[in-house]
């Protein structure tokens, strides 16, 4: 049996690229810094926030780009400009619950970017048996070892275990550490060629078909 679904944030549990692209260079425009284009930030999107940005803005200060980052979120939050996880996604995550399997995230944002989303507020509360992200976790993806606290916490085996997300690093995680791996493609940023050098148990176009696909792995066993 999958017993335990895991999955990505970042366009897969909510579609977040484009506005993270507007925000990050916000951030970049209040301290001074010019802007970043599309292209360098779809290439280096799925990297760790502050390992991505010196790549996507050359010579920043990641510090002081952390400390505005921080703010600009909230104001973000409160617009309802970013993370907005679509009712047909909560109605997902419900129907696998409902089959009997923890839901957890996975992520690879740090604690202060994983706050809102975790607060005792959200439509995520109580639809979620657990959150790994870089604040309790010693590894990020693509390590594979970025699953080690939670297959430590849960007691669950690999075979028990399927991550969803959208990029060739999250592939690449799943597969080392033995997970099941469901490609989410509804971003379109990627193709599936992208994920050639990787297993892939499975490709969905959007978030709401992963219960479909879930059902169809588990019938069809290892």
């Amino acid at each position: 049996m999958i017993r335990a679904v895991v999955i990505d944030v970042d366009d897969t549990l909510c579609l977040t690229e484009a506005v993270c692209f507007e925000l990050e260079n916000e951030v970049l425009a209040r301290i001074g810094r010019e802007p970043m284009s599309r292209a360098v930030h779809v290439a280096t999107w799925g990297l760790p926030l502050l390992e991505a940005m010196p790549r996507r803005s050359p010579g920043l200060d990641v510090s002081a780009f952390a400390a505005v980052h921080r703010v600009v979120l909230r104001e973000y939050v409160a617009a309802g400009r970013v993370d907005v996880v679509a009712q047909e996604n909560l109605e997902a995550l419900d129907e696998l619950a409902a089959a009997g399997r923890s839901v957890m995230v996975l992520t690879s944002r740090t604690e202060t970017e994983m706050e809102h989303l975790l607060a005792p507020d959200h439509v995520l509360a109580g639809r979620l048996a657990a959150a790994y992200h870089a604040g309790n976790m010693r590894f990020s993806k693509p390590d594979a070892r970025a699953f080690d606290g939670l297959l430590a916490d849960t007691g669950l085996r690999p075979s028990e275990c399927l991550y969803v997300g959208d990029s060739p690093g999250d592939a690449h995680a799943a597969n080392g550490a033995g997970l099941r791996f469901i490609a989410c493609m509804q971003s379109g940023l990627r193709k599936r060629a992208d994920f050639d050098a990787h297993r892939v148990d499975a490709f969905i176009a959007t978030f709401p078909e992963t219960v479909d696909a879930v059902a169809r792995l588990e019938a069809a066993g290892p």
